[in-house]
Formats: structure tokens, C-alpha cells, sequence
């Protein structure tokens, strides 16, 4: 298969900065961090999603919340809790088996717009307790020789977060539904 970079391209991060100034080198107050240049207008990212990322009614990012049956209860008051104070996310049944590649027991949570993500991953990461979480982007990436499998592979690989402990996921599902 090779490693990620043989297998997917990375535009620059520096698209759209190519002929800026170069940047100070001087330092903060606090010695250690750069004065970074201000700019006029916020960047785009805290209110939509760059692209390729899903802005739509699919939802951005997916969050898959696994647990074992030593933690089932935390994982259902956790599910009740999100359910109640962020009503506004797509929150799904529990799952007590694998489903796709996820190889535990899980229940999902969709989000959206940049400021739920800056709402909830955060909460979550203090409220997740013993349960190990997955957040992976929901792209909308195309082109010639690129299948929807290959692309919720490395959805669910390369740009993936995790919180807690890696689940290893049954990423052969993807192969053997890419082919």
C-alpha cells in the first residue's frame, strides 16, 4: 500500500500566502511565542468549513464514541448529556456490535459548522471519561481515479483524531468495497 505520502497529494498549506511578507521573528511577552502579523478580517475557517470538507447536510465531521460493556453506562449517560445540551448535533442509536469498520460498540455524533466543533470537541474532551473517541472528517473529493471507498479510507485513517485509546478499525472494508 505504501505510506500516506506515496499514497495521497497535500495541497500547500501556504495556498493564497505565496507573495506575503516575510514574517518577524520578534517574540511576545512571554518570550517563546512569535508576534504573528494581524490581518484585517478573520480567517474564513470559524465560520465554514475549508474545503474539501462536507458543509452540507451530511455534516462536516462524524464522531464515533466507543465503548465496552465495562463502560456502557458512563456511554449512556454521555449519550444523554450530549443529547440534551447540544440538540442541535445528529446523534444516533447506540450500536452494542461492530458496524462497518468500527470494531466495538459505539454511537455516532455528527457535527456540522466550525462553531459547534469549537463547542463540543472541547467539552468532550473533558467529558469523555473512560471512552475512546474517533472524529473524522466527511470530504467531498473527486476526480479521476479516486473512489468514494479510497476517499472515506483516508477520512477515516489519515485525517482522523482520536481522544483516549486508538481503536484499531477494520479498514479492509474499505478495500474490499473500493474494488
Amino acid at each position: 500500500m505504501g505510506s500516506p505520502a506515496e499514497r495521497y497529494t497535500y495541497p500547500s498549506p501556504l495556498a493564497g500566502f505565496e507573495n506575503a511578507p516575510p514574517l518577524p521573528d520578534e517574540k511576545n511577552e512571554d518570550g517563546k511565542s512569535f508576534k504573528n502579523p494581524p490581518r484585517d478580517i478573520l480567517s474564513e475557517a470559524y465560520t465554514t468549513f475549508p474545503e474539501p470538507l462536507e458543509n452540507g447536510r451530511r455534516g462536516a465531521f462524524d464522531v464515533h464514541i466507543y465503548y465496552f460493556s465495562s463502560n456502557k453506562a458512563y456511554a449512556k449517560e454521555l449519550w444523554e448529556r450530549i443529547r440534551r445540551e447540544f440538540p442541535e448535533l445528529r446523534i444516533y442509536r447506540f450500536w452494542d456490535h461492530p458496524v462497518g469498520p468500527h470494531p466495538v460498540a459505539m454511537f455516532e455524533v455528527n457535527i456540522f459548522t466550525p462553531a459547534q466543533f469549537g463547542a463540543f470537541i472541547p467539552w468532550l474532551a473533558i467529558y469523555r471519561g473512560p471512552l475512546s473517541v474517533l472524529i473524522h472528517p466527511n470530504t467531498v473529493e473527486g476526480g479521476e481515479g479516486v473512489s468514494h471507498m479510497d476517499v472515506e479510507r483516508r477520512n477515516h485513517s489519515q485525517r482522523a483524531i482520536w481522544m483516549g485509546e486508538r481503536i484499531p478499525l477494520d479498514l479492509d472494508l474499505f478495500y474490499a468495497m473500493g474494488s
